[in-house]
């Protein structure tokens, strides 16, 4: 099932939203439902307090790392080592 979504926008507005959408190679309303798309997935469904008290707790933890340069050598060396996951 489709529903229809109708929302107005002020003229120099919408201008630009065409101008967007042609650049595109889209039409306004599959340019508008991509954004829509891509909004949706970029908006946390978590609450904000539950993943602050989430951090806070992972933060009393103390973990076993080496130095930040000692890190970064590492990773460069595997970049150059050309073996991938």
């Amino acid at each position: 099932m489709t529903t229809r979504l109708q929302v107005l926008f002020e003229d120099d507005e919408f201008a630009e939203i065409k101008r967007v959408a042609k650049r595109h190679r889209m039409t306004v309303a599959e340019w508008v439902r991509q954004s829509l798309r891509h909004a949706r997935r970029n908006e946390s469904g978590k609450d904000p307090k539950r993943k602050l008290a989430v951090l806070r707790e992972a933060a009393k933890h103390r973990f076993p790392a080496p130095p930040i340069e000692q890190m970064l050598a590492e990773i460069e060396q595997g970049y150059l080592s050309g073996v991938g996951p």
